[in-house]
């Protein structure tokens, strides 16, 4: 189990990557959205994904929040959480519709344990950008590190309507249907 939720967490980061910034509003990404569901093969999703990940990471009327928001990342990268969190709380409170904001402390929270709160920002997420695929595969790394495999399992399904091409899905797809039946791995 310690394997597959470190496996899980790297998939995560790795779509958590990059300049963060988040414009869910951004009249491009109904285009880009529809681009990342039909692309036809993993490449063509991945930059279709990475540009709608570029619009996300950018607050498009407060360069300071983007600032902050990205000096957040760097203190959650090099291990300073309490600092992060203070950073990602005060762009929130700045700006609550600033949906990676709630994205970024939502990971956060996954990275300290605290699952609740992880859950609660990413339904904040998930409220401001419904087709956020990110904070989705977050929840399903939540559900599953919690061992609520079927909630899991659906919010992978979820993000992979919206990302066909996720790396890893079904690999993650077929280890928590075999947890569901009660399956070792």
């Amino acid at each position: 189990m310690i394997t597959f939720t470190v496996f899980l967490l790297a998939l995560i980061i790795s779509f958590h990557s990059g300049p963060v910034r988040a414009d869910q509003t951004d009249p491009r990404l109904p285009g880009l959205f529809d681009s990342l569901r039909t692309a036809p093969n993993a490449a063509a999703a991945q930059a279709t994904a990475d540009r709608i990940w570029r619009i996300w990471s950018e607050n498009p009327d407060n360069a300071l929040l983007t600032q902050t928001l990205n000096e957040g990342v760097a203190q959650m990268n090099a291990g300073r959480l309490r600092e992060a969190e203070r950073l990602f709380t005060s762009v929130i409170e700045a700006d609550p519709d600033f949906a990676e904001a709630w994205n970024k402390r939502a990971t956060l929270y996954f990275l300290m344990g605290a699952y609740d709160l992880s859950k609660r920002d990413i339904a904040q997420t998930i409220a401001r950008e419904p087709q956020h695929f990110g904070a989705l595969s977050g929840l399903g790394l939540v559900e599953t590190h919690i061992g609520n495999y079927d909630a899991a399992l659906k919010a992978y399904e979820q993000a992979a309507a919206i990302h066909p091409f996720m790396d890893g899905y079904d690999d993650i797809v077929s280890a928590l249907k075999k947890l569901v039946k009660g399956t070792a791995l």
